[in-house]
């Protein structure tokens, strides 16, 4: 019986150590990537990247493989310590799998039908980073990896910023951002004024003012309100309202068009709170990009969102779910909230605010709207950034200027395009995968 054991445990050791060791690479050939595929697929610096972390996790692999594997030749071991030995092993290979299959997921959607609009998701990623290196040149690190964008089922787009750790990877950081589209909203421009915001929860990290933001909202709220609470709410927030505020400035009113469009749900849910969420209650969500119109200038499209949006939901207020306190303070404190993130100066911005950072001036908006009459007419201006593209595309669909199939092929083939042109990213360092 004893034997029969032994035989056993070294064949349970054998097939571990098959495994073992299997999942330290990936090839664009591994994920399908086929020729035609090779405009929209990762850059080599990121399948570099992905092949750097999944060798560090591989060495671990081999060092609790080389520890099993050694004790079993010294000695026949006994039953409790081969499994012990082999779940810790098992543990590694866990994390070379869930790495493996996150990077084998995103590269390999760039060999479907959907490549181009992910690729063209990636363009408009890029452009946003190029607005703040040219407003300011040196606040963002050089060379550094730009976003990818990939498909997955999920109800809204998401993103996992640079470095952070990431649970489904077991704890292991993310090499560079990955920015979550769900399937149906990746061939429809005009919803990516959303995409402009998860760039810009990416563009708050790496700029390091994540902390700092929170601070200084915290402070200026405590002392308008004096309620520890009303303080400890808005600075919970600070991160969503910052995306939500420089995606106001990267594509202009069109951007905020399409997060209203987004958070547009029944009464219900628009006017729910959530305690402990991380995003501010959708009624008043709203109200804050509107405010951020509002101090860039367009004082009427900041009416016309507020009007909407009360046309829709003032009526139902009486029954909200809201705490009135935060109800009866939201007015006041929204232009302090806006005016904290937006308009004051930051030791991580080298002394400067968001909206010089990431400036947009009201002849940005004039030549969205010229881009939007010739979208109608299945083109688009040359020079034209890509993040105002996807506003011009906006414009195009509210306006009625035309089809969504039409503004859909227009837009995608022009971002596709430009970017096969433009094949890097200045002081950014990778190929450009458009």
């Amino acid at each position: 019986m004893a034997d029969a054991l032994q035989q056993f445990l070294r064949a349970k050791v054998q097939s571990i150590t098959f495994r073992a060791g299997r999942l330290s690479r990936l090839t664009p050939q591994d994920v399908g990537i086929r020729p035609r595929d090779v405009p929209y697929a990762p850059s080599p610096a990121h399948f570099a990247a992905a092949n750097a972390r999944l060798g560090e996790i591989d060495r671990d692999v081999r060092r609790a493989l080389s520890r099993l594997n050694g004790r079993l030749r010294d000695t026949p071991l006994g039953s409790d310590e081969v499994l012990e030995r082999n779940a810790l092993l098992e543990r590694e290979i866990d994390r070379a799998r869930r790495a493996y299959g996150l990077f084998f997921d995103v590269f390999s959607q760039r060999g479907t039908r959907f490549a181009p609009a992910l690729a063209a998701c990636d363009a408009i990623a890029v452009d946003c980073f190029q607005a703040v290196r040219q407003a300011a040149p040196g606040l963002l690190h050089s060379p550094m990896l730009k976003p990818l964008t990939y498909l997955e089922h999920g109800f809204s787009p998401a993103t996992f910023r640079r470095g952070v750790l990431l649970s489904r990877l077991l704890g292991e950081r993310n090499p560079f951002p990955l920015i979550r589209v769900p399937y149906e909203r990746v061939e429809a421009p005009w919803g990516m004024g959303v995409i402009l915001h998860e760039i810009g929860h990416n563009l708050q990290a790496d700029l390091g003012i994540w902390q700092e933001t929170q601070v200084a909202l915290q402070r200026r709220v405590l002392h308008a309100t004096g309620n520890p609470w009303l303080t400890r709410l808005w600075g919970r927030w600070h991160k969503e309202i910052f995306a939500d505020l420089i995606a106001c400035l990267l594509g202009g009113p069109a951007s905020v068009h399409s997060m209203k469009d987004f958070l547009a749900y029944p009464a219900s849910r628009v006017l729910t709170f959530h305690p402990l969420s991380a995003h501010p209650t959708p009624f008043l969500r709203v109200f804050i990009q509107a405010e951020m119109l509002r101090r860039m200038g367009f004082i009427r499209r900041a009416k016309d969102v507020c009007d909407n949006w009360n046309r829709l939901y003032r009526a139902r207020l009486p029954f909200a779910r809201i705490p009135r306190l935060l109800l009866s303070t939201a007015s006041r404190l929204i232009p302090h909230v806006v005016d904290e993130i937006a308009f004051q100066p930051r030791r991580g911005l080298a002394q400067r605010a968001l909206v010089d950072v990431v400036p947009f001036w009201h002849s940005d908006q004039e030549r969205i709207d010229r881009a939007a009459e010739s979208l109608a007419r299945g083109h688009i201006p040359p020079g034209l950034p890509p993040r105002y593209v996807v506003s011009a595309s906006r414009e195009a669909l509210e306006r009625r200027l035309a089809s969504p199939e039409r503004i859909s092929q227009t837009v995608l083939n022009h971002l596709v395009k430009l970017g096969t042109r433009n094949a890097r990213m200045p002081g950014v360092g990778v190929t450009l995968a458009a």
